[in-house]
């Protein structure tokens, strides 16, 4: 299924580089009571800023309208956990999440969820940003997967859907951010060889 500039891992329809990136990063061991997805986004705006955004552990709710604020326990290392709340609406209040990887240099983040008043049972997920051309200007493609816990009373469809429309919201608002950091920036187009 493809919708907008979203694509999901079961739509079959990423490009090669989109596949590599996802192959290469994106591991995730699926066991049979959980589901995964994986969901691509490009915006249009240069990497440093898309990923100046997403390495902040201790403030997702710069560009995750889901939350109202988060609270780090640890020193913004692996293993530092955070207590996210999270806006009414949602089927939760809080969430309680642990930094795993903050990868600098090849733009890797990854978490997991380790309690909260919510169904999202062992929920991780990867976050990886590269660089590509966006209509002749620096851009960025990211790419967000997860594995979760199928909630009892749910089907895997049901659950991958739920998530994968929060990560979408996530993505369009992290992409609104990112586009307006970079207007204000006034990023160069990329000189055609």
């Amino acid at each position: 299924m493809v919708t907008s500039d979203y694509m999901t891992v079961n739509s079959n329809a990423f490009s090669k580089m989109e596949d590599d990136y996802i192959r290469r990063h994106h591991k995730h061991e699926v066991k049979d009571h959980q589901c995964s997805s994986s969901l691509v986004k490009h915006i249009k705006a240069p990497v440093h800023l898309v990923w100046s955004l997403v390495r902040r552990f201790d403030q997702p709710q710069r560009y995750k309208p889901f939350i109202s604020r988060c609270i780090v326990q640890g020193d913004l290392q692996i293993g530092s956990v955070r207590e996210v709340n999270v806006k009414s609406g949602l089927p939760a209040t809080t969430s309680t999440e642990r930094l795993e990887l903050l990868d600098d240099e090849e733009h890797i983040f990854r978490m997991t969820i380790v309690g909260g008043d919510h169904r999202l049972k062992n929920y991780s997920s990867i976050v990886t940003v590269h660089p590509e051309v966006v209509d002749g200007r620096p851009g960025t493609m990211v790419i967000e997967s997860f594995v979760v816990d199928v909630p009892d009373g749910n089907t895997k469809d049901e659950t991958c859907y739920f998530i994968e429309a929060l990560i979408k919201c996530n993505l369009k608002s992290l992409a609104d951010v990112s586009e307006r950091l970079a207007v204000q920036d006034r990023t160069e187009p990329i000189e055609r060889m």
